[in-house]
């Protein structure tokens, strides 16, 4: 049976409940009915119907089980410290594990020059279609003042608080953390400088994440205190610059990508977006005009002195903007339209990259 539980995976940490602890017993009878005692991490957890449900499941099906019931408790502070323990090694140590060495997370900040280019909708897509392919991916709503992937996302529920550790709330298999989620109704946050580079410090060392291939952080536009921060506690992090075809647009992006000059990172490339719009005789109408992301890309390439490619053109669609109103994105739609193939490309093209070995110690030592 325990081997049955195993198949039973947390909801939030997203690891089977039987290596987390949380299975504190299972009792037969000969009638053929299993009680299992399951330990929440916390009272009240949210998701514990979820839980109950798939323990029932995954043992429903074996032989000569006829009834199965769950019985729910709470984990002690020995058994929490426990598991943060195994999340998190020896003393539950915190820090920014993206940061670590020999850690193989790409972590990608999507930035713009302005805002309205539907920087957060891309943001969404690519970590949904690359979640998607079965890669463990998360996001960082770092926009504090303007944050809407959780309704991007459609997540309503609030993290889970283990002690100090925040657990995200995981939508479409992407871990989601967002200020948003921290405050009631559509209050606004009216924070400083230094509040916001606090907030984003908490989000990357309080928050568990666990093993990722993929990090996306939603920027807010330009090159503010978040953009700045980003770059301190993320130096390995790398910009996606999203504008649109407009020139206007392009030329304030610009300044987002060059921005990399000045802190060290590199830029993965440029993702235009609203590029045309598909008429229903198969023609194009360019709302925004044409080339801005192609000009981007071209002058980010003069001005860091590395290639700097156009990675892809993201059409105009009803279906985009009906996604993101519904909390589900349209590379998981089902639809092949022009966007969803548009953004999957990307989102394939960023999950294939080569990884260098550039600044990573080899545990290699001469004969």
């Amino acid at each position: 049976m325990l081997t049955a539980l195993g198949s039973v995976l947390d909801p939030e940490l997203r690891r089977p409940i039987t290596d987390l602890g949380m299975v504190e017993g299972v009792q037969a009878s000969g009638d053929g009915s299993v009680t299992v005692r399951v330990l929440l991490t916390i009272a009240g957890c949210p998701l514990s119907t979820t839980i109950t449900s798939d323990v029932e499941a995954a043992l429903a099906g074996l032989s000569g089980v006829e009834r199965v019931r769950v019985e729910l408790g709470v984990m002690n502070q020995d058994q929490r410290d426990e598991l943060k323990a195994k999340l998190r090694g020896p003393g539950g140590a915190r820090g920014i594990p993206f940061n670590e060495e020999g850690s193989l997370t790409r972590v990608y900040a999507v930035a713009s020059g302005k805002g309205g280019v539907g920087k957060s909708t891309v943001t969404v897509n690519l970590a949904a279609a690359m979640a998607a392919q079965g890669l463990r991916v998360g996001i960082i709503d770092a926009d504090v003042y303007g944050f809407s992937v959780p309704a991007l996302m459609g997540i309503t529920q609030q993290p889970t608080k283990v002690d100090e550790m925040i657990l995200p709330p995981v939508a479409h298999g992407v871990k989601v953390i967002s200020i948003g989620m921290f405050v009631s109704g559509n209050q606004p946050v009216a924070w400083r400088g230094p509040m916001l580079h606090r907030a984003l410090e908490q989000f990357l060392t309080d928050v568990y994440f666990g093993d990722l291939d993929a990090l996306f952080l939603d920027l807010p536009p330009g090159t503010g205190d978040i953009a700045i921060s980003v770059a301190q506690l993320l130096p390995r992090s790398e910009l996606l610059v999203v504008t649109t075809p407009q020139s206007a647009a392009a030329d304030v992006a610009e300044r987002a990508g060059a921005m990399a000059a000045q802190t060290g990172q590199k830029v993965a490339g440029v993702i235009e977006n609203m590029s045309w719009l598909e008429l229903p005789d198969g023609g194009r109408l360019e709302l925004f005009g044409a080339g801005g992301g192609a000009t981007l890309a071209s002058r980010l390439t003069d001005t860091l002195g590395t290639d700097i490619g156009l990675l892809g053109s993201v059409p105009v669609e009803v279906a985009l903007r009906e996604g993101g109103d519904a909390g589900l994105p349209i590379v998981l739609s089902g639809e092949d339209s022009p966007a969803a193939l548009e953004l999957r490309k990307v989102a394939d093209g960023l999950a294939h990259r080569p990884r260098g070995l550039s600044g990573t110690k080899l545990t290699l030592s001469p004969r």
